[in-house]
């Protein structure tokens, strides 16, 4: 138990923690696993940031390759900012385009035949994001719904059936997985492992696809809370812009916060709770140090749960029919 619970209780030292993940990756990488460097999936966000300089400092330069992946969808500063931090750490980078791909799969097609279910006028030139209120606003059950642009600017936001929404996630869902797939190439043709980008509120509450982002070979930061994560990247001098820069998905070609499509609320409240949650703090003192109401609280700690429930099939491993003496 934490005596007095502030939002301090999250800060970090960052420089042992720098230390300590550094030493354990490069453990991990060179004696545990038997590669020679590690592949890096750059998006120009905080974590591949911060992930991508630990790796630097872990093996050098020249054992770092950062991919830089865009898709139709992708904001433009995802790859310009992923070439700022690639330059900034000296190392090399390819640009791998995943839209041919996504499109010869099917995945933009079945996301818009899914859309024009709901929006039978949606077309070329359209834009749309999967959007949810803030669960302090919410009643009852948060429902994910369908925000489109027309070309004119015009929007409209419409309530999902299930069917729909499922299949807009599972073609966005092609993304990812093409992208993992990307990155595993190139690690297997230069011996390297695959460096995965997840924090730990990502990584708890199941914001990543299963064999998509939620996969890789040493996962630096997935014990770290997104404000730590934060810190991290001061301590390591990431630039100031990628730093600045809200967190976003860069999935859909609306713009979009990872607020706004998951979390419901800002990483800096989500983490307090998660904290809280996690060293059994109570929601009134959670509630003092996120400034937030007691029953606002509790409502977000129904919340996590009820994403560690949806987590569990995505943290699943294969389950054979007959237990097996395999780690």
């Amino acid at each position: 138990m934490i005596s007095k619970f502030t939002r301090q209780a999250l800060e970090l030292d960052a420089a042992t923690e720098a230390d300590r993940i550094i030493s354990s990756t490069r453990e991990q990488v060179l004696v545990t696993l038997r590669r020679r460097g590690v592949v890096v999936g750059l998006s120009g966000g905080i974590d591949s940031s911060v992930v991508a300089s630990l790796c630097v400092r872990a093996f050098g330069k020249e054992k770092v390759l950062g991919i830089l992946m865009p898709e139709r969808d992708s904001s433009g500063d995802s790859l310009r900012l992923g070439r700022v931090i690639a330059a900034q750490l000296g190392i090399a980078t390819l640009v791998e385009d995943i839209a041919p791909a996504l499109d010869a799969i099917g995945a933009y097609r079945r996301q818009s035949e899914a859309i024009r279910s709901v929006v039978p006028d949606y077309d070329e030139g359209w834009k749309c994001k999967l959007v949810l209120t803030s669960i302090l606003e919410s009643q009852g059950l948060n429902i994910t719904r369908l925000t489109v642009q027309d070309p004119n600017g015009r929007t409209k936001t419409v309530r999902l059936p299930p069917a729909a929404y499922l299949q807009i996630v599972a073609a966005t869902n092609y993304k990812q997985r093409i992208r993992k797939m990307t990155e595993y190439y190139h690690a297997d043709r230069l011996g390297y492992a695959v460096a995965g980008t997840p924090n730990r509120l990502e990584y708890d509450q199941g914001f990543f696809v299963k064999q998509g982002d939620g996969i890789a070979d040493v996962m630096p930061i997935v014990h770290l809370y997104k404000t730590q994560v934060y810190q991290l990247a001061e301590y390591l001098g990431v630039d100031e812009e990628i730093r600045r820069r809200p967190p976003t998905t860069d999935t859909f070609s609306l713009a979009q916060s990872q607020e706004e499509f998951y979390f419901a609320l800002p990483y800096q409240l989500t983490d307090l709770c998660l904290f809280g949650m996690n060293h059994g703090i109570g929601a009134d003192e959670v509630a003092a140090a996120a400034g937030l109401t007691g029953s606002q609280v509790e409502k977000v700690f129904k919340d996590i749960e009820a994403k560690r429930r949806g987590a569990r099939y995505l943290h699943s491993r294969p389950l054979p029919s007959v237990p097996m003496d395999v780690d």
